[in-house]
């Protein structure tokens, strides 16, 4: 394994012990996603250089408006969590009082 792509398979491993460690607050959470996203688009983009091919050069651009339609989401549930419960603490979340 090259360098470069053990630099972006430990982002994407620190980014996802990040999410799944840190679960105090949803903005934490939505962060940690958007990394390991980013690790994840700078692969791909990688990837299809090293293989100098057309036919894959619109998988990093997808995925990449796959990661700002989830971001738009994730900031949308960070606004009304924090309208509806005062803060956006995961810990005061809870599924049944929905």
């Amino acid at each position: 394994m090259t360098p470069v792509h053990y630099a972006f398979s430990s982002a994407f491993v620190l980014g996802l012990t990040g999410l799944a460690f840190h679960r105090t607050h949803l903005l934490s959470a939505l962060l940690c996603l958007e990394a390991m996203m980013l690790s994840l688009f700078i692969a791909l983009s990688l990837w299809t250089l090293q293989l100098d091919s057309a036919s894959f050069s619109v998988v990093p651009m997808l995925l990449l408006a796959f990661s700002a339609c989830e971001a738009g989401v994730g900031l949308a549930l960070l606004v009304a969590t924090s309208r509806t419960h005062g803060s956006d603490c995961l810990q005061s979340l809870n599924l049944l009082r929905c």
